[in-house]
C-alpha cells in the first residue's frame, strides 16, 4: 500500500459535487451538501481494521461480504442499514474504492447532484 489511505479515500469524496468532509465520532467523514452522510472512515476505533464505511444500495452489502469477506465486511452501527465496510488495510483496487464510493455518494444526493454526476465527463 502506498500512500495515505485515508487521504485517498479524502481526494475521492471531495472530488464529487458539494462534497464537504468534518470530523464525526472522531473520524473523518464525508458528506452530501454538508447533511448526509455518504462515507465515513473508521482507523482502529471500534475494531482492529483500517477501513471506511459507505453507504450502499440495497443489496450490494451482501454481494460484497460474500464474494470477498477479506476485503468487505458489515460495519457496526450502521450495517443492518445495508452499509458496507471496505477494508484499507489489505491490497486496496483504488479504482473499485472509487466506484463504491461514487454508489454510496448516488445512494443519499438529491437528483439534481446526481444528474451533475452524470453529466461529468468520463475520466
Amino acid at each position: 500500500m502506498t500512500g495515505d489511505p485515508i487521504e485517498r479515500v479524502r481526494r475521492i469524496c471531495l472530488a464529487l459535487p458539494e462534497a464537504t468532509e468534518r470530523l464525526s465520532h472522531g473520524e473523518p467523514t464525508f458528506f452530501v451538501s454538508g447533511k448526509k452522510v455518504f462515507v465515513t472512515c473508521a482507523d482502529h476505533h471500534h475494531d482492529d481494521r483500517l477501513a471506511i464505511w459507505c453507504s450502499a444500495p440495497e443489496g450490494f452489502q451482501r454481494m460484497l461480504v460474500e464474494a470477498a469477506p477479506e476485503r468487505f465486511f458489515v460495519p457496526p452501527y450502521v450495517g443492518h442499514r445495508g452499509w458496507i465496510g471496505v477494508r484499507l488495510d489489505v491490497e486496496v483496487d483504488w479504482n473499485e474504492v472509487a466506484t463504491i464510493v461514487e454508489g454510496a455518494y448516488r445512494t443519499v444526493a438529491p437528483r439534481s447532484l446526481i444528474a451533475s454526476l452524470n453529466e461529468r465527463p468520463e475520466s
